[in-house]
């Protein structure tokens, strides 16, 4: 069977080619350690200009449009884009996140800036009302909003010489801004007869109520508080794009290629044209400028940074560059050079050196360039143009040597064959064209199988076949040079392919996700050295899987920054990087590729831990997970949608009353005087929850079944009821006080319930956050917050400050179930999640949490888990049985605690106490060294005062807790014991198991009823004050109906093969049996006349499903 484990290589983000300078401006600076911040599709970089090295940030998932550095220029904050766009502010140094901010914008953010102090962080969205927020980025806390303008907005800067004051500008309009409270009030520039009013594209502020613009007539505008007072006309020849204030003065950067530096009373002090120096060109635009001491950073249009030193001002530094905007498709590697071409719509090929990390040389050609290839002797360059020509170039001095158009639509891809003699071009003509190198690139051969555009291609290693796949999804084979297409697959079988580029193929079956399209994934390559294989798809996703990846759903690793399409992908010649580029960032990622990381090797750069995310996507059903318990796949396989929610009842309702108008004239009668009060509910949700069974301070135990939290009295045997929920409660946590106590429930729009044991009233209701249910809580050590993991697709874990029903933090969780949440008791702003295939530690981060999976090795379901002695120890239980302790996010060894999965673990203060399926309590030392004692649940250890049967020994155990000298234990059969830790076991409560119950008599002369379930038992109550089942038997089949005779000593029970029994009532043995119907057996009645006595007992009916009712004699 073929490995479908994700490979044990990775790739390293090395370095990012380009900056993103079309459509974003101000996103230049110097940090404090005289580095340079910007970005590039979806990735903050920090790059060392001294030493040629870059540092990534890599938290965002989308492109990044604006930035902005704190005043004391080492925190950096990003604004991307996206349906749900948020902040991320980091750390330059470590290239950690400090905070994120989410859940205001929309669309994207499109402007940044601190205040003075760098406690504030203002940010402008892209919505149709431009709206300007202002935050508490530490904390991630809104405090004030509004609608900025009905128009765009370009800048925005808070007012360093005026606290609480900000000014924005954009489409023809300047706004300067008031926060006081909560709220910001803005008033409107004045333009009068001073100047033209007109759009301002840049601002800074000065003393004195002075703000200084760019106008997009290349003037400055300078204001004096809300008027315009004065222009400096001809400042720049057209639209000034920049603006930064620094100790010296201002600098600003325009459309017309020229940078100027002005003094603080905006007097000119130079110009440095850029276009007329050696590097300049024509059409040079500026975006970015950033002056500090000696020194000035540039930005441009066409993605290229410069540096100037001012005293010598002609002669600035190139110091990084990139493709212009246009879709960037072409990649070529070198067959024998660390040395990657690519080109792009913006009409230029551009070589790299993958050494020297920079561009070698660049060639602007007549048309967009859509594919490239280098022939196997490296000397030709062949460059597919979206023409349907193909030029071909010499690699050394980037000189033509011939260009030949035969198609009219795009080249999509080309290759040279191994042996150097051919080149086959592909177009969107849906053919294949076979040119000879030797004969000047003359046309030998044509390939017409295919019916759509030609994707990818691929020669044999003999330069004798060559296959295709196409746009339709189909993958032929053709003879070469000929092009005869090849219809006998058996004269294929040994043929070996020389690359393997192709997205079509059973050796890479496994690289589809699910539900995804052919077309998803634009590129793929194997590298057959080390059996792994690279793909890049529509997602902006690389990912690496094992080579061949024959079977569907095959792990991989997966690594982000590219923020939409990845067009290309290539392994370099030796292998030692792959290179990938963005369509729409038009940007070129170089990844290090790292063949077996070292176990040994447990601390990795940061960005490496961020990047590296391991198969969290993966498509393999739970099933394949060889080491899932039984008990453990059918709960993952609940789902808890209702085809009803109590938020539709309203609707329903009112739809019935619109059935039933005609009735309406009827006199409606009076409801009933009495009233029913819940007195004793038998039951414990144990089936599918955890840990959700508590003692609390006076004594008394908490658990949940149905709607309803009860608080037992086990010495009175009585119960007290919260009623507040609407439908199923799925988790309950107490307060460290062990007062109170939170429960979550299913629903569409889910709530979250903190009550009062004593009082039974709500404290706080929490909601808004979490879709289908709520699955997992836990309190802080301190109480004061909540976290809480919700059942919708993504398992979205939530930090609350529920007194205040305020969330202060949230994140997608994981894919894959998440089984429990723990806060860390001794840093509250750290937690843990642990579910399927996963352990992930947390850490908040303003309004966000930034997680990261535990290294454990071989991936296993975590089912529990606690926190240890220390902050950083965390102790875990498998689905296998074992118990694994953590250091941080690394697993440090595991223990065999359990024969099957352990369900539950309470941590006391020397030592922890752990449950499992195998129905053993177990008691360890707080090292997991030594286990200090076991209590095995069976019948024989029942004690006398037990308020029930138990139904079974060593049932499966999913709930522990220890007080009052006891250890209280919930099991799966729905049964709450009481375990003395000398040895004897109590049976306080129990109900009936999972599946549904339907089956209900009551005895005509006894407080007695029975019950019968789909959990195939038949059962007796006693409904007097001592509240405890009498009798249990198992059936062979559930139930749906039950009915005592007419003299209680006999019961009828229909079962769900259609089948019904005669049992004694009080032994609950056989008396008779029937199977007469193949359907279940929805109700039974004995006739109301018979006499006590087994001859009469034979005259009662049946109804079956469909409505009949037959007698039975």
């Amino acid at each position: 069977m073929a490995d479908r484990t994700a490979p044990n290589c990775h790739l390293r983000l090395e370095w990012v080619y380009g900056y993103r300078g079309h459509q974003c401006r101000n996103n230049l600076y110097y940090t404090a350690a005289k580095e340079i911040v910007y970005f590039v599709a979806g990735v903050g970089v920090v790059y060392n200009t001294r030493e040629h090295k870059q540092k990534f940030y890599l938290g965002h998932n989308d492109d990044i449009i604006s930035l902005a550095l704190h005043p004391e220029r080492v925190l950096v904050a990003t604004g991307q884009v996206g349906k749900e766009p948020y902040i991320c502010v980091w750390d330059s140094y470590t290239v950690q996140t400090v905070s994120i901010l989410k859940d205001v914008h929309t669309h994207g953010i499109a402007c940044l800036a601190f205040d003075l102090e760098g406690q504030c962080l203002v940010s402008v969205g892209l919505d149709s009302k431009n709206t300007i927020c202002v935050w508490d980025w530490r904390r991630g806390k809104v405090l004030a909003a509004a609608p900025g303008h009905t128009d765009r907005i370009f800048d925005i800067s808070w007012d360093l010489y005026q606290p609480s004051k900000l000014v924005s500008c954009g489409v023809k309009h300047i706004k300067f801004w008031s926060l006081c409270g909560n709220a910001l009030t803005p008033k409107r520039g004045v333009f009068g007869k001073t100047g033209d009013l007109q759009t301002i594209l840049c601002l800074a502020c000065a003393k004195d109520e002075v703000t200084y613009s760019g106008a997009l007539n290349g003037d400055i505008y300078v204001w004096k508080g809300i008027n315009l007072i004065r222009t400096v006309q001809g400042a720049h020849g057209s639209g000034i794009f920049s603006m930064n204030a620094c100790e010296e003065g201002f600098a600003t950067g325009g459309r017309d290629g020229c940078v100027r530096l002005w003094d603080l009373n905006f007097k000119p002090i130079t110009v440095i044209d850029l276009r007329e120096t050696d590097q300049g060109y024509k059409g040079l635009s500026v975006r970015s400028v950033c002056w500090r001491g000696d020194h000035i950073l540039v930005g441009t249009q066409d993605s290229e940074i410069f540096e100037v030193v001012v005293h010598d001002r002609n002669k600035p530094f190139l110091i990084m560059q990139g493709h212009c905007e246009g879709e960037l498709w072409a990649l070529a590697a070198h067959p024998t050079k660390p040395l990657a071409m690519t080109g792009s719509d913006d009409r230029s090929v551009r070589i790299w050196s993958l050494i020297d990390h920079a561009l070698i040389a660049r060639c602007n050609m007549e048309e967009p360039i859509r594919c490239a290839a280098v022939s196997t002797d490296g000397i030709h360059l062949a460059l597919g143009m979206k023409d349907g020509s193909f030029t071909v170039l010499r690699v050394r001095d980037m000189t033509e040597v011939v260009h030949i158009k035969d198609r009219k639509e795009a080249i999509h891809e080309l290759k040279y064959s191994p042996d150097g003699a051919h080149l086959a071009v592909g177009s969107n003509d849906n053919s294949v064209d076979i040119y000879g190198v030797v004969q000047r690139y003359k046309k030998v051969g044509e390939c017409i199988g295919s019916t759509s555009f030609i994707t990818h291609m691929d020669w044999s290693t003999d330069s004798k076949y060559l296959q295709t796949n196409d746009g339709g999804g189909r993958r032929l084979f053709y003879r070469m040079p000929s092009g005869k297409e090849v219809t006998n697959r058996e004269e294929l079988k040994l043929v070996q392919w020389a690359s393997w580029t192709c997205v079509l193929g059973p050796e890479v079956n496994g690289i589809l996700p699910k539900y995804s399209d052919i077309n998803d994934i634009n590129s793929v390559d194997a590298n057959f050295n080390n059996q792994v294989l690279v793909t890049a798809d529509d997602y902006g996703l690389v990912k690496l899987l094992r080579y061949p990846c024959v079977r569907k759903g095959a792990k991989f690793k997966k690594y982000l920054g590219h923020s939409a399409h990845i067009t290309n992908a290539r392994w370099s010649h030796d292998y030692q990087w792959v290179i990938t580029i963005g369509g729409a960032d038009h940007s070129v990622f170089q990844w290090k590729f790292v063949p077996e990381r070292k176990k040994e090797a447990l601390h990795i750069a940061p960005q490496e831990i961020l990047a590296d995310s391991n198969s969290e996507e993966s498509d393999s059903d739970q099933s394949d997970v060889p080491e899932m318990d039984s008990e453990i796949e059918q709960e993952t396989q609940l789902t808890y949608r209702r085809q009803v929610y109590k938020e539709d009842l309203p609707q329903l309702k009112e739809q019935c009353k619109e059935k039933h108008r005609t009735m309406a004239m009827k006199k409606r009668e009076r409801a009933p005087g009495s009233a029913l009060k819940l007195h004793f509910i038998h039951g414990y949700r144990g089936y599918d929850c955890r840990s959700n069974l508590f003692y609390t301070q006076t004594g008394e135990i908490v658990y949940h079944v149905a709607a309803v939290g009860v608080v037992y009295n086990r010495q009175q045997n009585t119960q007290r009821f919260y009623t507040g929920h609407d439908d199923d409660i799925l988790c309950l946590a107490i307060h460290p006080l062990k007062d109170f106590v939170a429960t979550g429930q299913v629903g569409r729009d889910s709530s979250i319930h903190i009550w009062d044991t004593e009082t039974l009233k709500p404290l706080s209701v929490l909601k808004g956050s979490h879709q289908l249910g709520v699955c997992a809580l836990d309190f802080a050590a301190d109480g004061k917050r909540l976290a809480s993991v919700g059942l919708d697709d993504n398992h979205t874990v939530v930090l609350w400050d529920w007194r205040k029903g305020e969330k202060l933090s949230a994140m997608r969780g994981s894919k894959d179930k998440i089984f429990v949440v723990k806060i860390n008791p001794y840093l509250p702003d750290k937690l843990i999640t642990a579910g399927v295939k996963h352990m992930k530690f947390w850490h908040k981060a303003g309004g966000g949490l930034i997680g990261r999976k535990g290294n454990m090795g071989k991936t296993e379901t975590m089912m529990c888990a606690v926190y240890g002695w220390t902050e950083e120890m965390v102790f875990s239980g498998t689905c296998t049985g074992d118990i694994c302790i953590w250091r941080d996010m690394f697993l440090m060894k595991t223990v065999k605690a359990h024969d099957g999965p352990v369900f539950s673990m309470h941590a006391l203060e020397k030592g922890f106490v752990t449950g499992g399926k195998d129905g053993i309590v177990a008691l360890w030392d707080d090292t997991f060294e030594r286990c200090l004692k076991t209590y095995a649940i069976k019948r024989a250890v029942l004690a006398p005062g037990s308020k029930g049967l138990l139904l079974e020994d060593n049932p499966s155990i999913r709930a522990i807790s220890l007080g009052h000298g006891h250890i209280l234990v919930g099991t799966k059969n729905g049964e709450i014991l009481e375990v003395d830790k000398s040895g004897p076991i109590t049976l306080l409560v129990q109900g009936h198991m999972e599946g549904e119950v339907w089956g209900l008599a009551t005895h005509p002369h006894l407080p007695l009823c029975a019950t019968v379930s789909d959990d195939k038992t038949l059962r007796i109550w006693d409904l007097s004050p001592s509240h405890c089942m009498l009798a249990v038997r198992k059936l062979r089949k559930g139930g749906r109906c039950c009915c005592f005779s007419p003299d209680g000593k006999a019961l009828a029970v229909g079962l769900n093969d259609g089948s019904f029994l005669i049992v004694n009532a009080d032994t609950l043995e056989d008396l008779v049996s029937f199977h007469h119907r193949k359907d279940i057996i929805s109700d039974i009645r004995f006739s109301p006349g018979s006499a006590a006595g087994l001859t009469q007992i034979s005259s009662f009916f049946v109804t079956r499903p469909d409505g009949e009712t037959a007698r039975e004699e």
